[in-house]
């Protein structure tokens, strides 16, 4: 039985918020990053040393995520230097992304809400914020790899040049905590699958393959990364809408193409989109957002 002490009341509007934090490496530095996220509930942490990495999950009602958001900046700031970053996931910032997400649709309204306030108090810190996604200023900002194009340095330049402005903050980037990317979504299933070869040439089709930009599947993102600590390729993905393209149908394309060895949630996914993942994949990590949240249905 769910403890009602930690379940989250499903009555009130509840709302997500899905920190990217480029510091996967640290514990000391990641427990003092999810303490610093209060008076948020935090759901999950996911870290990754290759992709030096942390994703944060965590839960609040409208009004406190936004707050929660802004104290996980700061600290952020003072922890993390994106001069001294080695990592393989793309970036631009030390708190690169912070989306809000919405369980339901009549909570979009919120969701977008809170994520422009979020933004706003990012701005404050000194950290230039640039919305994405379905609150991008500019269709040239929907995607996240159009602002990450090139990294902290390549933005800091187009920024310089006037190419593009921030929606937040100041008009330059930080020396040490870069920029933000911020958004309100609905959720999105972050799923990467370790190939059972260290080819990453061959990952790179598997990639092209499954890209929708590409021809692939709609809304999946893929991009193929070598795992030295696995001695793998990895194809690592975000799927945006994980009825469109399940995931067990992803896992059959890559198939097709090359070996899998197993693959892992980063951070949590609705319940439905496990329906059907095949039982000979070993899958890490598979708590949900129901599971975290206490409720037995979410969208």
């Amino acid at each position: 039985m769910t403890d009602p002490e930690a379940r989250i009341d499903h009555l009130a509007t509840v709302l997500l918020a899905v920190p990217n934090v480029s510091e996967g490496r640290d514990a000391r530095v990641i427990s003092e990053l999810a303490d610093a996220f209060a008076p948020a509930r935090l759901l999950d942490v996911h870290s990754d040393p290759d992709h030096n990495r942390s994703v944060f999950t965590l839960a609040g009602e409208q009004g406190t995520l936004a707050h929660a958001l802004e104290g996980g900046a700061h600290a952020i700031a003072d922890h993390v230097d994106l001069r001294a970053h080695v990592g393989l996931h793309p970036h631009v910032g030390a708190l690169d992304v912070a989306p809000v997400v919405y369980l339901e649709d009549d909570d979009r309204g919120a969701a977008a809400a809170e994520a422009l306030t979020a933004a706003a108090l990012i701005g404050e810190l000194g950290i230039p914020v640039f919305l994405y996604g379905d609150l991008a200023t500019d269709e040239s900002r929907r995607e996240r790899a159009d602002i990450r194009r090139g990294g902290p340095a390549i933005l800091a330049e187009r920024v310089e040049a006037g190419e593009l402005v921030p929606d937040y903050g100041p008009a330059e980037i930080h020396p040490s905590a870069g920029a933000t990317l911020v958004t309100a979504r609905p959720p999105l299933v972050a799923f990467n699958v370790e190939l059972a070869t260290d080819d990453l040439e061959l990952a790179k089709e598997v990639a092209a393959d499954l890209r929708e930009s590409d021809g692939g599947l709609a809304g999946v993102r893929a991009i193929a990364l070598p795992l030295q600590a696995r001695d793998c390729a990895q194809v690592s993905m975000n799927v945006h809408d994980y009825r469109a393209a399940p995931l067990a149908e992803i896992v059959a394309r890559i198939q097709r193409l090359a070996p899998v060895a197993e693959a892992e949630l980063v951070g949590l996914a609705p319940a439905a989109a496990l329906e059907d993942f095949p039982d000979d994949i070993p899958l890490r990590n598979r708590r949900t957002i129901e599971d975290a949240l206490g409720t037995s249905q979410s969208s």
